[in-house]
């Protein structure tokens, strides 16, 4: 057995590719895959009629078509005509050799077992897994002397030790039953170790379970959320909050359910999100005055109600993947950081003080919400509604950091215009700090890594997370 199957940690697989973010296996799920930590890709492999490896998890194209019985460039124009990816296997073997990342090979047609192989022998990939739902391709795969570990896949209801017989990895798909992680007893791994067997667990994206199962003696998880698996810590030297301003928008479409799944997901403090109140009084996501930038709608967010502003498509704008994503409401938002057992800073954009305390408290969120308004009557109102409201006051909005005592802040943030030396004496008052940066300029990341602010809020938190564990490399 070589070193890379006894990883520190489960490996974080992306399950046919970062696929919460981009269509199933296609170069950009697996490219947005190897951006968020993913140590190995799920690639679903299908043999066309002429023999060539294709990358797609159905039999059939939506209008019915099986892919046996097409040719690759049949299957290349039958994909562009109904808008679906299937990606020669050659291609994503290319990207994995560039991005340094292992292949979890799922071989849904058996004609394509050994081609399987031989194409990773070809390309130099050594990190690699190969398995099948069929025990018979794990027997193809012995009996051609495959350099490989080889993987069942074991349904719901199957006895995985029986099913998976004689193969290297056992792959439990478990993802349906209620309780998948009570099975895994100390016994079950025994059991597999005294087989000479790992295993390796089904797509997980509920955020509790990851929380048990990255902490099992198991050779990988899968994920739709490949960020979800090994969440990003801080360095020790510097415990840095990280706040994503609108959420993770390097992925998802601000302002959005998946944007903040995405920044909880990958460990991240808080999501920034800006707030509107619709004409009958419901709190929704939106940062604009108008609703043209981000969505197909017209006007202002604060003149329609919340069935009109849920009608309109609020995610296309950033990515066709995301066509169909509503405008989310605040209550959606707080389940979501609930969920996650992260925070929000809350900017009253055109929102009353009163429904966003009321909204809050409902939720017995207010100790895990930062607010801040530009509106300072907006700012009162919250301070007198919510004493116990946890206020942000802007540097730049203050003559002096003893002027700002007077909301009873406890966060002041600042921005590169700022005197930065009052980052230090903030400490001494007893107050935070938060550097805001919404851009992408190395010197500026060097600039707050100096200055050490208690929490940064960023646009692009990706970059300042890759800067870190560049910037601390003990620790990343």
């Amino acid at each position: 057995m070589t070193d890379w199957q006894s990883p520190s940690r489960p490996y974080s697989i992306a399950h046919r590719g970062a696929s919460a973010y981009a269509a199933d296996c296609s170069l950009e799920a697996y490219e947005k895959a190897a951006r968020l930590g993913a140590d190995f890709w799920e690639v679903d492999i299908r043999s066309a009629a002429c023999g060539t490896l294709i990358t797609y998890h159905d039999a059939a194209f939506p209008d019915g078509q099986k892919l046996a019985d097409l040719t690759a460039e049949q299957i290349a124009a039958e994909a562009r005509a109904q808008n679906v990816p299937a990606v020669p296997f050659a291609q994503i073997l290319e990207l994995a050799v560039r991005k340094d990342a292992g292949i979890y090979a799922d071989i849904k047609d058996s004609a394509a077992t050994l081609p399987v192989m031989e194409a990773l022998k070809a390309h130099g990939i050594t990190r690699a897994i190969l398995g099948a739902f069929d025990p018979a391709a794990a027997q193809m795969l012995v009996e051609a002397d495959c350099p490989y570990p080889r993987s069942v896949l074991v349904p719901l209801g199957a006895d995985p030790f029986e099913h998976a017989k004689g193969a290297d990895v056992i792959h439990l798909c478990w993802e349906h039953m209620d309780r998948p992680q009570d099975e895994l007893t100390p016994a079950f791994f025994a059991r597999a170790e005294d087989n000479g067997q790992k295993v390796v667990l089904w797509h997980e994206e509920d955020p509790e379970r990851m929380a048990v199962l990255r902490e099992l003696p198991v050779l990988g998880i899968c994920s739709d959320r490949p960020e979800l698996v090994h969440p990003f810590r801080s360095p020790t030297e510097w415990p840095v909050e990280f706040t994503c301003h609108r959420g993770a928008c390097e992925f998802a479409p601000e302002n959005t359910a998946p944007a903040a799944h995405c920044a909880f997901a990958a460990g991240f403090t808080r999501v920034e999100i800006d707030l509107q109140e619709t004409t009958d009084g419901h709190l929704v996501l939106f940062h604009d005055d108008e609703l043209n930038r981000c969505t197909n709608g017209r006007g202002a967010a604060s003149w329609h109600s919340l069935v009109q502003l849920q009608a309109l498509e609020a995610g296309r704008h950033a990515d066709a993947f995301f066509t169909g994503e509503p405008i989310p409401t605040f209550a959606q938002i707080l389940d979501i950081t609930r969920q996650y057992g992260g925070e929000l800073y809350v900017e009253l954009k055109h929102a009353g003080a009163e429904a966003v305390v009321n909204e809050v408290r409902a939720h017995g969120m207010m100790d895990r919400c930062l607010f801040w308004a530009y509106d300072v009557h907006r700012l009162r109102a919250l301070r007198q509604l919510a004493p116990e409201a946890r206020l942000i006051v802007r540097r730049q909005d203050v003559p002096s950091l003893e002027d700002a005592q007077v909301w009873s802040p406890e966060v002041i943030e600042f921005v590169h215009d700022d005197d930065l030396a009052d980052i230090a004496r903030c400490r001494d008052l007893g107050l935070r700090s938060m550097f805001a940066y919404m851009g992408r300029d190395r010197q500026k990341f060097e600039q707050i890594a100096e200055a050490r602010p208690d929490i940064v809020n960023l646009h692009f938190p990706f970059l300042f997370r890759d800067f870190l564990i560049e910037t601390f490399p003990a620790h990343g």
